[in-house]
């Protein structure tokens, strides 16, 4: 080694090359700056903070429910609530009842909706519990407080995140799922004709419904049919009256009603594809006023889910070859409304298949279940006729705590660790969204 190489690297041994072995030292002393938290992390810390709020909401809007278009006090304290968050733009009376909302974040970008339904059920409140629902015979049954609770959680912790935000958030509570009074118009359907989905239109639609049948936790996802379509049907058999201890001198209506009731399941057992799922339920039986008088009119009122819309339109009129049949054979009459009312949900499968990694990030891979279609039915499929829509199921049962009651039933009560649960997967998948199509704007 030439002796200049030996002297340096001695004084580099003593520590005697200026400012070198400090150098040295305070390097093994550096800490690397901290990771600053992740947006997934903020969302959930928010979400957790928000606890409180959330259950206040949902318990407010479950003691108070009001029926389809009867959403005024609820519509009114939802437009209060997003006025306060200082979203850009509260609209109301939008199919009636319907409250949008408008986040605009603070660079350009796409536009995604969210929608949330208001309406409760005529159901008795039974639970014995500190909100019991203050209404008679009125009942938040399939969970829609819930719902509008998670999406006004949402636009709380998104309202707080302008900054971050590529694009605008469309905030749509909707009336009147359930369906509109006879005679009434309403719902998604309404919306839509009252221009929810423009100025601006949203590229997709997001929506959850709460499902006791998955425990508090989990998040049920499908591809394609998500829920059935639904319809509805009045049937009037005419026959004659006359006393009940000669029936052969009239034309009992009942037995006319009950033969047909019988005859039209056979449509599912033997005039449709075995592989095709098809529910028709005769759900209200009305006729006859003496015991001893045989009826002559006999009203059946009642609805027909399918999964396919071949299926779908083939339906009344096998349904009406059967009631014809029937009737014919007793000298009775028929008449047949046959309403259409929701089309089958039904998830655009690559809007599916983009956002199941923001949803397994947040939840965790398990928690992200593929359960089968269901027969129960939304209007949300108005929406995904006009944009690609994802409709997915909130898991709110918890069997420990004996939280296991149906929708639509007097008993249903919901687990309220799934409100934090849905308010930071919504928030999540709404962020994801518009930070991949932020270049396509």
């Amino acid at each position: 080694m030439p002796p200049t190489c030996r002297l340096v690297l001695a004084m580099i041994l003593l520590g005697a090359l200026p400012g070198f072995a400090h150098q040295k030292v305070a390097s093994r002393k550096q800490t690397l700056p901290a990771t600053p938290p992740s947006r997934q992390e903020d969302i959930a810390k928010a979400a957790e903070a928000l606890r409180p709020q959330l259950i206040e909401w949902r318990r407010d809007f479950h003691q108070h429910p009001e029926l389809s278009n009867r959403e005024e006090r609820t519509s009114r304290l939802v437009a209060e609530r997003l006025h306060a968050m200082g979203l850009d733009e509260v609209r109301t009376g939008v199919g009636k009842y319907g409250v949008v909302s408008l986040l605009k974040g603070a660079r350009p970008g796409a536009v995604v909706a969210v929608r949330a339904d208001m309406d409760a059920l005529p159901i008795e409140e039974t639970l014995a519990v500190p909100y019991k629902s203050q209404n008679p015979g009125v009942k938040h049954a399939c969970g829609h407080d819930a719902h509008m609770a998670v999406e006004l959680g949402v636009a709380q912790i998104l309202s707080r995140l302008r900054d971050r935000i590529s694009g605008t958030i469309k905030f749509i509570f909707q009336p009147a799922e359930e369906g509109a009074p006879a005679g009434e118009e309403g719902g998604a359907a309404l919306m839509i004709q009252e221009g929810v989905l423009e100025n601006p239109r949203p590229r997709a639609i997001f929506g959850l419904h709460v499902m006791p049948t998955l425990e508090v936790g989990l998040v049920g996802v499908n591809s394609g049919p998500v829920m059935a379509s639904s319809d509805s049907f009045v049937i009037t058999i005419r026959g004659k009256k006359v006393h009940g201890a000669y029936p052969h001198e009239g034309i009992d209506a009942i037995v006319v009603a009950a033969e047909c009731v019988t005859a039209l399941q056979t449509i599912r057992s033997r005039r449709v594809n075995a592989v095709e799922p098809l529910v028709i339920s005769v759900g209200i039986m009305q006729g006859g006023n003496r015991f001893n008088i045989l009826a002559d009119e006999v009203r059946l009122e009642g609805t027909v889910r399918t999964m396919s819309e071949d299926v779908r339109f083939r339906v009344p009129e096998l349904m009406r070859q059967t009631l014809a049949g029937v009737t014919s054979a007793y000298g009775a009459t028929f008449t047949m409304d046959y309403r259409e009312r929701s089309a089958i949900t039904y998830n655009d499968a690559q809007l599916v298949e983009e956002t199941l990694p923001v949803m397994r990030r947040v939840l965790g891979e398990a928690n992200v279940i593929f359960p089968p279609p269901q027969m129960g039915s939304e209007d949300f499929s108005y929406y995904q006729k006009v944009v690609p829509g994802f409709f997915y199921f909130l898991g709110v049962g918890n069997k420990a705590r004996g939280l296991t009651a149906m929708i639509h039933t007097a008993e249903f009560d919901i687990d309220e660790d799934s409100l934090v649960v849905g308010t930071k997967v919504m928030a999540n998948v709404l962020l994801d969204y518009l930070g991949r199509h932020v270049r396509e704007h």
